[in-house]
């Protein structure tokens, strides 16, 4: 028997979907949101339809049937309490997952979707690796204010994905080696991996600014901020993800056509965009001690990560710590998928994700 499988990542600007049978993949595309089409929705959780509406239309586009599929796999979302690896999506999960207090992220949508397009088929909607996944080190966690814990939120998929790769590429396997791992796309993580444990993170409102976020700040400029009168919360969640990094800078996320600005001599777009670049070294810099030194590699993964520009600018800082492996773009759909599959053929199971009293 064959499975067939659809894998769904959304990010923040685009949602990719993958469509497998067994380890075969038969189609992947990647539908792309501009800016004006995402300016039509206040929060995430309120582009659900659109999404679900276009992953839909792309499948009937190939040819494919939804009443031919095996399992939904989607893309983890900001979930707490939970590890690696798979679980089903349960009504406690979408409850999370549409909760205005939970941390806004567009991978909150792949469990949603998932069971959206699984549900009446009466098939089984999974996740996989979630960016919540916690694997750090109780230290890691600690901050210098009590009520405020340190989250594990990261590029946990695809990071995972590529140190995997990496590490069958030197002969030896992801448990066996340490890796610092920046992924650059639309937010950006950096990780430390200690023979197959996410360690440590720099997490997205914890570093270097991105694309569309800005990253650590300043705390009493904030403060003063959030207590101007001039902002709603919505409004300062807003500038801090979606609004903010090189888009507040330079109107634009789109880090190609930062590239060709700064190619054509625009002074103020590649101050910016060397900026990013310092700031993601600095985060390097920051997790290395965390290993203690023995580092096999440090990766760049991500969408971003095609910028040679980029990569060249970080590898200029953090070539001196370990050797520095570009790997650009994402594992994420095949990664998504061989989970599910591994889950429907018994190798691995999925776990129920039930909210604690």
């Amino acid at each position: 028997m064959s499975y067939k499988i659809l894998a769904i990542n959304p990010g923040s600007t685009s949602t990719k979907i993958g469509y497998y049978e067994d380890e075969k993949e038969v189609f992947s595309e990647s539908v792309t949101h501009s800016d004006a089409e995402l300016k039509q929705y206040s929060r995430v959780v309120d582009e659900f339809d659109m999404r679900k509406n276009n992953i839909l239309n792309a499948m009937k586009k190939h040819g494919v049937d939804v009443k031919d599929l095996s399992a939904v796999v989607g893309r983890g979302g900001q979930l707490t309490e939970i590890h690696a690896g798979g679980y089903r999506v349960t009504e406690d999960m979408k409850k999370v997952l549409t909760d205005p207090a939970t941390v806004e992220h567009a991978s909150n949508l792949g469990g949603l979707i998932a069971d959206a397009i699984a549900a009446p088929l009466g098939i089984p909607a999974y996740i996989y690796d979630a960016v919540g996944s916690d694997e750090m080190q109780d230290i890691a966690k600690i901050t210098g204010m009590p009520e405020v814990v340190r989250d594990s939120f990261c590029h946990v998929l695809n990071t995972k994905a590529m140190c995997r790769k990496a590490a069958r590429e030197a002969g030896k396997s992801y448990d066996e080696m340490n890796f610092v791992v920046a992924h650059l796309g639309g937010g950006i993580s950096i990780s430390a991996h200690k023979k197959g444990r996410i360690i440590d993170v720099i997490t997205s409102d914890g570093g270097p600014f991105s694309p569309e976020r800005a990253g650590s700040l300043p705390l009493n400029y904030i403060i003063d901020m959030c207590y101007s009168g001039k902002y709603t919360k919505r409004e300062m969640q807003k500038k801090e993800t979606g609004m903010g990094g090189i888009k507040a800078y330079l109107g634009t996320s789109n880090c190609i056509d930062v590239e060709n600005r700064v190619m054509d001599g625009d002074r103020e777009a590649e101050r910016i965009y060397k900026a990013q670049a310092y700031q993601i070294a600095k985060g390097i810099g920051e997790l290395s001690p965390t290993l203690k030194g023995k580092i096999d590699a440090i990766v760049l993964t991500g969408g971003v990560a095609h910028s040679k520009m980029l990569t060249d600018w970080i590898t200029e800082y953090v070539g001196f710590i370990a050797p520095v492996k570009v790997m650009a773009g994402e594992n994420e759909l095949e990664s998504l998928s061989m989970g599910a599959l591994r889950i429907l053929k018994g190798s691995e199971t999925a776990e129920d994700y039930i909210l604690k009293a």
